[in-house]
């Protein structure tokens, strides 16, 4: 997703990308700053990971997705597309459309080790075309994984996010909201209930983009370093990947050296990624007191219930019969 955000600068031999954008937003006066937590309070959850692309998780997400696994959540993993038209200009995976879509389909399965995961799911269609799709089958799939995996919390682009441009952001985002309403309904897709599953609302909502609503930030610097590992495993994508080693050994040979990217090719990705990806989660933390950040427009349970105000009232006003 925010891969537009970097630009191949040539002078480095093809190797350095350098980020690009609005400045970082100031901190709006409203924003819940989600800490880590101590022990596993969220034990027995489950969390889905939504994403487009391959490397949508990995750069606006997989802080936040590693912290909440790390104290709890067991996580899957959903791509939409098969990334076949999905590299960066100049950058990424050279050869066919075939050898793209094999090189992020690698790409994607290695999250799942790398963050914590159970499993992922590949839906599938074409990179790019997904505005094409129909909006019910879409649904249908993303209903009957939140209900056969139970899912209390949902990681997706924001579906009415402003100044996005790949539709298949907010086509998958707009069908990502609309199931997470419908796989609790008792009516919706009876075959799927007559198969065992059980209706499943999902309530928690983590919703990313380009230029995000903010209402909550995630201090993720206790996990910064398997965004990192995430970011590095995006090879085929572009804008991390293996750029720090080969900035480094087109540096080397012109007879010069960044003492950042170290002295092996993995201490150079790490550190370029740290350094230059992941320098507005630096920003963002710097607003609010922490190292490493991400934003969020978070969708919660509705406070007050019509159910929890009846009983609330119940237990107040109730009264012995005579």
């Amino acid at each position: 997703m925010l891969r537009r955000h970097f630009f191949t600068n040539m002078m480095a031999g093809a190797a350095f990308a350098q980020l690009e954008g609005p400045p970082a937003q100031p901190a709006p006066a409203k924003v819940f700053l989600e800490r880590p937590a101590a022990g596993m309070p969220h034990k027995g959850k489950v969390l889905l990971a939504i994403q487009a692309h391959s490397d949508d998780i990995p750069l606006s997400a997989a802080g936040t997705v590693a912290k909440l696994i790390r104290e709890g959540y067991t996580g899957y993993l959903v791509r939409a597309a098969n990334d076949d038209m999905g590299d960066a200009p100049g950058l990424g995976t050279p050869g066919t459309i075939g050898e793209n879509v094999l090189g992020n389909e690698r790409d994607n399965a290695a999250l799942v080790p790398i963050l914590g995961l159970k499993g992922n799911f590949d839906l599938n269609y074409n990179n790019h075309y997904m505005a094409g799709v129909s909006q019910n089958e879409l649904m249908c799939r993303l209903i009957f994984l939140i209900r056969l995996l139970k899912v209390d919390t949902v990681f997706c682009f924001d579906p009415w996010a402003h100044d996005e441009e790949n539709p298949d952001h907010y086509t998958l985002a707009r069908a990502v909201e609309a199931a997470c309403w419908i796989a609790g309904r008792a009516h919706d897709y009876p075959e799927q209930l007559a198969a065992g599953l059980k209706p499943r609302e999902v309530r928690d909502k983590y919703y990313y983009a380009r230029r995000p609503e903010i209402t909550r930030v995630v201090d993720i610097s206790g996990v910064v370093d398997q965004k990192v590992e995430a970011n590095r495993a995006n090879v085929a994508k572009g804008p991390a990947g293996h750029h720090g080693s080969q900035l480094r050994a087109d540096l080397a040979k012109r007879g010069r050296r960044l003492p950042l990217l170290g002295d092996d090719d993995a201490t150079a990705d790490r550190n370029y990624i740290k350094e230059f990806l992941l320098a507005r989660n630096r920003e963002l933390g710097r607003q609010y007191g922490v190292e490493y950040a991400e934003a969020f427009h978070y969708i919660g349970p509705a406070p007050g219930s019509l159910d929890s105000r009846v009983e609330d009232y119940i237990k107040r006003n109730a009264v012995p019969l005579k």
